[in-house]
């Protein structure tokens, strides 16, 4: 379909910048929806005025579009959009749409400037004789007013300024009109048209619109396609097919009988395509982040409020959600697709969406505050059900999330870095009975705390009794030791430690407020009173693994703008929070844990290092285990989720299988589902090494002297071999020889020899 020559009239629009040409305009926009000029007496002088003070200037919106979020591996997680707009060159426009829309809004689009005289003189004069309210506006000015709706943006009472039919308005359109004219080539401005133009159902431009109604390409809409979309321009709404589809038809036809007069296509064409059905074929938006898979619904959602709340982004809440909802970002993200797949695979399988409880996680890398993997077991979704939410569980209120957690013993590792750092050595031994009161302390604002009889402070067992030290205590997760511990490191330094470490508040709103709560300074602190997250939780273990080094964790790594410009991003802001040597006693006693301790059945069969805590909050609402490896951090959550939140044990499920109060604990119920999460994300990677410290002998747990025992007889058979031959009596020759020759083995049969080798048997070992 070949484009029609420019007329002499072209020009014409083009030089209406002159001040007779000023007035002509200004008079000829003000008749065009009233019946006559004189009638509310605009005369020509104040047409002139008002011209010639508008700013000739005008910087063309940037069309919003949607924005991609993409995995660290470059996989998409999601397309997010404030409009659905996916912006293409005219030369992926089927030539068929371009015409149909020429035909029917401005069939002299090719032949006039920024106004048309003949259409304008055309409409004045129906208006004038008839009192109709007739338009005469030309594609351009058109795209000027929807280019007024798109500076808008989402707000409404912009929105009606932009779409006032005011004299004004009119003037001040075809001032930009003429502009546009004079630095667009026309089939640019015709590009932009049908690019910036909304056509109902969400969809924005002519590429989501083609997609929306028939689920094609622009550039493959067929005629009938065409003059539907061209004719549903003049209202979206109101000549939706999927609402209205009778009114759609007739306007469609309408469009077609105009294409035929014009010379586009024929008679006899027209009458073929009219007699066809609309033909739609609809797709719905497919975008957001419940369109995201592998459980990556919730860190998408935590990547948006990340984006419209840090300064990053914009100094203001406004201009981040203006710069979020013009779109066309490519935003890079830190989650690792495998760990992610791990880490999802392990919380649905531990615990079903339908359960009352649900289990959340998070895994970031030490030393860099990446958010490698979040997810949890109820899934992302709307709706009544409660087999779904919309609730991220792995992070606060201000990020999508819910009120936090109860962390449990699980804090208890932050006391013991406070203590260390003011001086108090592993060696350190208190009593910790069964049970004894919370003893006097002062919080950071001087508040004097008084000793607290009741409720006392219990440790499980009856038989957990100390002395104790600090590995040991740690390792049997003993309350009565920590306790103590705290008020002599000093509750306001416990509390400060906990701050290096990026909590400073709890998940959860103070009251009557949208702000986060601080920290409760209370007695307790030390036990896991205060409602925390797995994020921040990961993140506090990720500095002990990163040897003392705090990183703010980090969820995006790039972002480029619609005009390919990289942008700002958060930085994780990596330093020091503690001497190195006091992170590496904390990860020594936390190996500990794992070893010999609550947690020993949840470290790796394959010997690769690992180390962490378990946590149970009173009663057992929740349980915990948050533990490192040399390259990942996790933290597991495994919680009532009621409105009102019972025991774990209390008549229901998890994973399909009832417990009893005895059974639900940290390293039962939390920590194998962070054990697979974590066996999963590493498969295939190096074990690598903790940096730890050396442990006197006095402080050291029975599996950390096996340990040590173990090594020294690798590296020294013939000590090991007459060691125990000596203490076993007979043989004591004979078992030196052997040791001498077989190292750790010969120790083992040197005490064999002796007939009463017992001793042997262990050094050996």
């Amino acid at each position: 379909m070949a484009k029609r020559s420019r007329s002499p009239l072209y020009k014409v629009g083009l030089g209406l910048n002159l001040v007779g040409a000023s007035v002509l305009a200004g008079t000829l926009v003000a008749g065009l929806a009233l019946p006559a000029v004189g009638a509310i007496g605009f005369s020509a002088k104040s047409a002139t005025t008002s011209f010639n003070e508008i700013p000739a200037e005008f910087t063309a919106p940037t069309l919003s579009q949607a924005s991609t979020i993409y995995d660290a591996k470059g996989g998409v997680i999601a397309k997010v959009y404030a409009r659905d707009r996916t912006v293409v060159p005219i030369s992926r426009i089927a030539p068929v749409m371009q015409q149909a829309l020429i035909d029917i809004e401005d069939n002299r689009f090719y032949q006039h400037g920024a106004i048309d005289l003949k259409g304008t003189l055309r409409a004045l004069t129906t208006n004038a004789s008839s009192g109709a309210s007739q338009g005469g506006s030309t594609l351009t000015q058109q795209l000027v007013k929807n280019m007024n709706v798109e500076l808008a943006g989402n707000d409404a009472t912009k929105v009606r300024e932009a779409q006032a039919q005011t004299i004004g308005r009119k003037i001040s359109e075809l001032k930009v009109a003429i502009k546009l004219e004079e630095t667009l080539s026309k089939d640019q401005i015709l590009a932009d048209y049908l690019n910036i133009t909304f056509w109902g159902e969400q969809a924005y431009g002519i590429e989501a619109a083609a997609e929306r109604y028939f689920s094609v390409h622009a550039s493959q809409l067929t005629l009938s396609q065409a003059a539907l979309l061209a004719g549903m321009v003049q209202s979206p709404t109101n000549l939706d097919p999927m609402v209205y589809p009778t009114d759609a038809t007739t306007r469609r036809n309408e469009v077609l009988d105009a294409m035929a007069k014009y010379g586009s296509i024929t008679a006899a064409q027209a009458a073929t395509e009219k007699a066809k059905p609309l033909g739609l074929k609809v797709s719905r938006p497919k975008e957001g982040c419940i369109t995201a898979r592998n459980g990556e619904q919730f860190f998408c959602d935590y990547v948006e409020h990340i984006f419209l709340s840090d300064q990053a982004f914009g100094q203001t809440s406004a201009a981040r959600q203006a710069l979020w909802d013009r779109g066309g970002l490519d935003i890079h993200t830190t989650i690792d697709p495998k760990v992610q797949s791990a880490l999802q695979q392990s919380v649905t399988s531990h615990v079903h969406a339908d359960e009352k409880a649900a289990t959340a996680m998070t895994i970031v890398q030490p030393g860099t505050g990446k958010i490698m993997g979040m997810g949890q077991s109820r899934p992302y979704g709307n709706g009544t059900s409660s087999a779904v939410t919309t609730l991220n569980y792995n992070v606060d209120r201000t990020m999508g999330g819910g009120g936090g957690f109860p962390t449990g013993s699980t804090v208890k590792p932050i006391t013991a870095a406070a203590a260390l750092e003011q001086g108090i050595g592993m060696d350190q031994t208190y009593d910790a009975p069964y049970q004894e009161p919370y003893p006097a302390m002062t919080d950071c604002k001087g508040n004097h705390l008084r000793s607290v009889s009741e409720p006392p402070d219990q440790n499980d067992s009856t038989t957990l009794v100390g002395p104790f030290n600090m590995p040991s205590a740690m390792a049997k997760s003993v309350n009565t030791y920590f306790v103590p511990l705290e008020k002599d490191a000093g509750l306001c330094n416990v509390v400060k430690m906990m701050a290096k470490m990026g909590i400073s508040t709890q998940a959860t709103y103070s009251p009557g407020t949208h702000t986060l709560a601080p920290i409760d300074q209370v007695q307790s602190l030390t036990l896991g009173t205060n409602s925390l997250t797995p994020l921040q939780m990961a993140n506090v273990y990720a500095t002990f693994a990163a040897r003392g080094v705090y990183c703010s964790p980090t969820a995006i790594t790039a972002v480029t703008d619609v005009n390919h410009k990289n942008l700002p991003v958060p930085s994780a802001n990596c330093h020091s929070v503690m001497q190195q040597s006091t992170a590496d006693a904390i990860t020594t006693m936390l190996k500990g844990v794992v070893e010999d301790g609550t947690g020993a059945q949840d470290g790796f069969s394959d010997g690769r290092p690992s180390a962490g805590k378990t946590g149970t909050t009173d009663y057992h609402k929740q349980v915990w285990f948050v533990g490192f490896t040399p390259q990942l951090s996790g933290a597991t959550v495994v919680s009532d989720t009621g409105a009102k939140v019972s025991p774990l044990y209390d008549g229901q499920t998890i994973g399909g299988t009832s417990y009893g109060m005895n059974e639900v604990f940290g390293s039962t119920i939390a920590g194998p589902i962070w054990h697979d999460a974590m066996d999963g994300a590493l498969s295939g990677v190096d074990f690598g090494d903790f940096h730890t410290v050396k442990l006197p002998a006095a402080v050291k747990t029975k599996a950390q002297k096996a340990k040590d025992d173990k090594n020294k007889n690798k590296n020294g058979g013939t000590t090991a071999g007459t060691t125990a031959g000596t203490t076993a009596g007979t043989g004591a020759t004979t078992t030196g020889t052997t040791g001498t020759g077989t190292g750790t083995i010969g120790g083992l049969i040197a005490g064999l020899a002796g007939g009463t080798g017992n001793t042997g048997i262990t050094t050996g070992r």
